[in-house]
């Protein structure tokens, strides 16, 4: 089938993948445990033929055409992000959780590319194996999936991925070889001190003053500690203390991240963090401890299957939607711990900007963040024709032979 029929079937499924997506988007669940979400993924590929199984928090499920031993993977992230959302969409949660990274998006493209590979499965050379994660704003699910065998039974010889975002012009791909997108690093800095009563702090110790110090001496460690052209973000999102404006609490807890490209610099930061906490902790009759949470290491993108990947978007969208970026940006992603054992792409698809809409355009984790619906078959339907993949074996796909590259890149340890 050609390409171009392809991306006409796939637009036909728009009512299906706005269907699934709104569902999930009404019902969104965050974290490494999401019993709703999977058990709709579940239903829907059991409908469609597939014998899904359950794997490490998530789901996976296998397609097999012609059985050539070669198997591709493809990856979706299914959990949504803490925080009331404020949309104003017909479909918006109320449950106190939100997709607003476009989670919702992923998991309902997967499904129609699900659907697509099923119905064309005859023209398959190979196997494609789909996973539906679990917890990637945590970073603990790609480790989880990976520790529960992901890459097991049958092991994909490469894995895909693609995210949407806001603030791109709708259908327009970004990709970039090498290292895309920066490692992050979740902390927590528990600052304690002595409570007592807000008239009389004398009589204790205020872990706000303190955590508030802290703050302000962790910008100094991307300001004036590293390299000017040496990337590196120190951000604290949450600041937790006390329950009553007339009382100095016990305790105050920040946490936040630390995003780099290099490992080395986040353990730099990192060690600096915990000195600063615990000094100034101490020279203000406190103390801190500082724990790392989770982590996920810089996303590496295989050179020449990300090339692969950009050259198949500029067939199926044209080359002016296609950019092929320099360098990373500093948000992270944990598909990062595929990237560490086999060839991997990913790729950025945009999701609307204002111009479009004056709804669009909302930084991705915003509460009000609105993605255009309209890309969904974009992500569902990359699925190349047989033919041309049979005249030209450079481009690796499920469909047709397999290219072989003769500088493999080969795992590397963590």
């Amino acid at each position: 089938m050609d390409i171009q029929e392809l991306r006409r079937e796939a637009q036909t499924m728009q009512p299906q993948l706005t269907a699934d997506r709104r569902r999930l988007h009404r019902n969104p669940e965050a974290g490494a445990v999401l019993p709703e979400t999977v058990a709709y993924v579940k239903k829907r590929l059991t409908e469609m033929g597939y014998h899904p199984q359950e794997l490490g928090g998530g789901l996976t499920a296998t397609v097999t055409g012609t059985d050539t031993g070669r198997c591709i993977l493809l990856r979706a992230d299914m959990d949504a992000l803490r925080g009331q959302e404020q949309s104003g969409l017909p479909f918006q949660s109320e449950n106190g959780c939100m997709h607003a990274c476009g989670h919702d998006m992923h998991t309902a493209m997967l499904l129609g590319a699900a659907q697509l590979l099923m119905q064309h499965r005859q023209e398959l050379s190979g196997t494609v194996k789909l996973v539906f994660q679990p917890d990637e704003e945590g970073f603990t699910g790609a480790k989880s999936m990976l520790a529960a065998g992901v890459l097991q039974n049958p092991s994909p010889r490469e894995a895909l991925a693609l995210h949407v975002h806001s603030g791109t012009p709708s259908g327009t791909v970004l990709c970039g070889s090498g290292t895309f997108m920066a490692g992050c690093t979740l902390f927590r800095i528990t600052v304690r001190g002595k409570g007592c009563h807000g008239a009389m702090p004398e009589t204790g110790v205020d872990p706000i003053g303190i955590a508030a110090q802290i703050w302000l001496a962790l910008q100094e460690i991307t300001g004036r500690e590293l390299p000017a052209k040496t990337p590196a973000v120190v951000t604290v999102g949450r600041f937790q203390a006390g329950q009553a404006p007339n009382i100095i609490p016990d305790e105050a807890v920040l946490e936040g991240t630390v995003r780099t490209f290099d490992r080395a610099v986040t353990a730099r930061i990192m060690e600096r963090i915990r000195q600063l906490s615990e000094g100034i902790a101490s020279a203000f009759r406190g103390s801190a401890q500082v724990e790392e949470l989770a982590s996920a290491p810089p996303l590496q993108n295989d050179p020449a299957l990300t090339e692969d990947m950009a050259a198949l978007a500029e067939t199926l969208l044209g080359r002016e939607k296609v950019y092929r970026l320099k360098e990373g940006g500093m948000g992270s992603e944990d598909f990062a711990s595929y990237t560490y054992e086999l060839p991997c792409a990913y790729l950025l698809l945009g999701a609307g900007v204002p111009q479009e809409d004056p709804r669009y355009g909302q930084p991705m984790h915003n509460p009000k963040v609105v993605f255009n619906e309209d890309v969904l078959p974009l992500g569902a339907g990359n699925v190349p024709d047989r033919q041309r993949l049979r005249d030209d074996p450079t481009l690796c796909h499920p469909f047709g032979p397999h290219r072989r590259r003769q500088n493999r890149r080969q795992p590397r340890r963590r």
